[in-house]
């Protein structure tokens, strides 16, 4: 079960945005137990995860039996005889677990893509039994013993760089995670792990209760701005929830954004709006907000046990950040030209709303709804004239193109039938070397927003590939919220989307092109990992992506080169908003965590959240992106809590990187460039300390100016 963090067990497929880096491997076991999702993966590619024979049913007693299993395989390793070595005590190590990370992998499905009210209840009774088996394997005394002495002798005779990074991985998570603590303290740290699993279960099951309880109903009256494609999927959603003839604005992002771009009944925005940003907040059985007070309480009394004054400085001690003041202190450099764009920002939209004879003052509901109408006003850019050009099926072909140039990779549909999937809406592709024809994997996509699916977009593997496990093909996949249309209409999404599009992709290319020896070095560093998905966002707006998949879906014409113009005139448009909401989010998930026990003691989080957000400066009228009550990145798991800073330090080097492809000889598709792109920043993964691949990649470490001048806040070079 390699190198995870004890709460990336508990969130297996609850990481947000992003990407989750769990290795996989098959390895042949003897299973006691005749479980699907325990067992070696059959069928074409050298296996595929038996998606069509999955029941929730099977859940529960896999997981139970792959934990039994994968114990059994660290005490025989614990209990070797033998003196510790690299071979007899990391190998089988980082081998173990195979069975247990599949039954992971189907739980990750029906946790993230297919929950129900069955299966939630199944989390809730597996929580505390994966914590458990969590802290046995980080308290495993004589198992820990045997990798400190390996890791104490390659202190004295250093290994080869890929085992010694592995080693150096393995012995931080055990000394990060209480191996070195006292028999007493042990079981505290355990009971805070149990207790804290529950939490995190509790938290995202209220929010996603908040999102299927709360969809709010149109007639034909109150359909004023929609654009058409919207409308149609309103409609269709309306019918399948049972309420043909009304139309559905569901409870997601996916749905509330575009609404609240386009209606022109305000009435009906604040409502939307209050709906979506009251997640977790409605003082009912779904409330997070003492939730929240726990899980902050726990985490801060846990990393006590260790010695440390708070979660943040634990937490950051092995990301790029090293610590919360060099976290803080990039943030703290953005955020004041952030709030002056945004006053610039808000300006111009009351200029319009004054002239317009609205007679209000702009409140957060009218944020996007007036943005879009300066963006018109501003630089003739209508939104819903670009989507015509964003066509699903033209974007992934685009997303494919891009892999060719960079990665030399090919994409071909399976066969029909032959790979099985977990929903009708998935499809699967083939990926090939395009020069020699090797296979590299697979690539999964499911579009579609639905009920049971979280909202957002994110990334994720059902198998990665090492050298240790037989370089077998990966098995990645990207997972996305798109309105389904009505039958035989196209799928039209925003800019904004069509950018999400690619950054997942960003993740996805990530699995592909690993080519590491040990499955500890698949995984990655938080403020790190995001880079490389936010860099393959700027090949949407290249000229060789505009001219061959910027489609008409009705005509076929190339997007019109002043539209194109326009696009990118305006691209660091709404900076002001996109910037403060983001960084109000990072802010807050720094403070939350670096607070002290009497504070902690005495939080009121909603209170907590407005007063600390008015002492910042934050203008009324925009919110976070994730308020507290709904912040799954934070409070659904561990995998970014005190880590949403790291989109923007991965955007300080996406920006750096950005400009050292615009000033190539070639530009975006620069060879050079692109093969010391995939080479340091792609295919090590963790294999690499991030800071030295970053150096090897650009020759320098990244600086600051770039990131300032890509969003508007300096000087263009």
């Amino acid at each position: 079960m390699k190198i995870k963090p004890i709460q990336s067990l508990l969130i297996v497929a609850v990481l947000f945005s992003s990407c989750k880096d769990k290795p996989q491997q098959e390895e042949k076991q003897d299973l006691p137990v005749k479980n699907v999702l325990l067992e070696n993966y059959k069928g074409p590619y050298q296996g595929v995860p038996a998606f069509d024979k999955m029941e929730v049913s099977m859940v529960k007693p896999a997981i139970t039996e792959g934990i039994k299993m994968h114990l059994a395989e660290l005490d025989a390793i614990a209990n070797n005889k033998e003196a510790p070595s690299f071979e007899n005590t990391i190998i089988p190590y980082e081998k173990s677990g195979a069975a247990l990370d599949r039954a992971f992998t189907y739980y990750g499905i029906f946790s993230s893509n297919m929950s129900s009210d069955k299966f939630r209840e199944i989390q809730k009774e597996l929580a505390p039994i994966i914590s458990d088996y969590s802290s046995k394997i980080a308290q495993n005394e004589a198992l820990f013993k045997r990798i400190k002495q390996v890791y104490d002798n390659a202190k004295q005779n250093p290994l080869p760089a890929e085992e010694q990074r592995t080693l150096q991985l393995i012995y931080e998570y055990f000394a990060m995670n209480g191996a070195n603590l006292s028999e007493a303290d042990k079981q505290k740290y355990a009971a805070i792990n149990k207790e804290l699993s529950k939490l995190y279960t509790t938290f995202s099951n209220n929010v996603l209760a908040d999102e299927e309880n709360y969809v709010v109903y149109l007639t034909k009256k109150q359909l004023g701005g929609l654009p058409e494609s919207f409308v149609k999927s309103a409609a269709q959603i309306a019918t399948e929830k049972g309420k043909e003839g009304s139309y559905a604005i569901t409870n997601t992002r996916s749905s509330m954004d575009p609404f609240l771009t386009y209606s022109t009944e305000r009435e009906l925005r604040q409502k939307v709006w209050e709906n979506y940003y009251a997640r977790g907040d409605n003082n009912d059985e779904y409330d997070n907000n003492q939730i929240i007070k726990k899980i902050l309480q726990l985490r801060d009394k846990r990393v006590a046990l260790l010695g440390y004054d708070n979660y943040a400085e634990w937490r950051l001690q092995n990301r790029m950040a090293k610590n919360p003041e060099n976290a803080m202190q990039l943030m703290e450099k953005v955020w004041p030209a952030a709030l002056a764009r945004v006053k610039e920002e808000v300006a111009d939209m009351q200029a319009i709303a004054d002239k317009e004879g609205a007679n209000i003052t702009i409140a957060p509901w009218d944020y996007r709804f007036y943005a879009e109408k300066v963006r018109k006003a501003k630089y003739d850019l209508d939104s819903e004239e670009v989507k015509q050009y964003l066509e699903l099926g033209n974007l992934t072909q685009a997303l494919f193109f891009t892999a060719g140039e960079l990665f030399n990779y090919n994409f071909t549909p399976v066969k029909d039938g032959s790979v099985p999937v977990f929903q009708e809406d998935v499809n699967v592709w083939e990926v090939t070397d395009k020069t020699s024809g090797d296979l590299v994997g697979l690539w999964y996509l499911d579009p579609y927003a639905r009920t049971g699916k979280r909202s957002g977009a994110w990334a994720t593997t059902y198998r990665d590939r090492t050298k240790l496990t037989g370089n077998k093909p990966v098995l990645s996949s990207n997972n996305s919220n798109f309105i389904k249309p009505a039958p035989g209409e196209p799928v039209l999404v925003s800019w904004d989307d069509a950018t999400t599009f690619f950054h997942e992709f960003g993740h996805a290319l990530h699995f592909l092109s690993s080519d590491v020896k040990y499955p500890t070095l698949n995984g990655g560093v938080r403020d790190y990992t995001e880079f490389q998905s936010q860099l393959l966002e700027r090949w949407l707006s290249t000229d060789e992506v505009i001219h061959k998949f910027l489609r008409h879906h009705e005509t076929n014409e190339v997007i019109p080169a002043a539209l194109v113009e326009k696009i990118k005139k305006a691209a660091t448009f709404n900076q002001g908003f996109a910037t403060t909401e983001f960084l109000a989010s990072a802010l807050m998930d720094m403070k939350y965590h670096t607070m002290s026990d009497k504070e902690l003691e005495m939080l009121d989080p909603k209170k907590y959240e407005k007063e600390t957000l008015a002492a910042l400066g934050m203008p009324k009228e925009i919110v976070m992106r994730h308020r507290t009550p709904h912040f799954g990145h934070v409070f659904s798991g561990e995998g970014y809590a005190t880590g949403y800073y790291g989109y923007l330090w991965a955007d300080v080097l996406t920006a750096d990187a950005a400009e050292a492809f615009a000033e190539a000889p070639d530009g975006f598709y620069d060879k050079a460039l692109a093969k010391k792109l995939v080479d340091y920043l792609f295919a090590p993964r963790n294999a690499m300390d991030p800071a030295e691949a970053y150096k090897k990649f650009r020759g320098r470490e990244a600086t600051t100016d770039a990131l300032m001048r890509d969003r508007g806040f300096a000087p263009k070079k």
